[in-house]
């Protein structure tokens, strides 16, 4: 009996576990969003909801509500590799990385 509920129980917890992962950007099961190859899919013009459906959500935004517009800032980090995204309004305004030079 006690080994039939210690067999449930880790069951169970494997399955919470791999909902946990499926959660993440970055598991075994997907891979890392940040690539070259992802990078290169931003455009100049595209929406911030546009530059997260192909890099996923920024490690880190920063938001400053200049005069005429608001500029806003993703960046996204994996280990040494970076890309950083910058919107006027919420239109993609300039982009920088160091991925493909590593």
């Amino acid at each position: 009996m006690k080994m039939q509920r210690l067999h449930s129980l880790s069951a169970l917890l494997a399955v919470l576990a791999l909902a946990v992962l499926a959660g993440c950007d970055r598991h075994p099961l997907s891979g890392p969003k940040l690539t070259l190859e992802k990078y290169n899919q931003i455009r100049p013009g595209m929406s911030k909801a546009q530059a997260e459906q192909i890099l996923g959500a920024p490690t880190s935004i920063d938001t400053k509500d200049m005069i005429i517009y608001k500029k806003t800032t993703y960046r996204y980090e994996d280990g040494k590799k970076f890309a950083v995204i910058t919107f006027k309004n919420d239109e993609l305004d300039s982009k920088d990385t160091n991925l493909g030079t590593q």
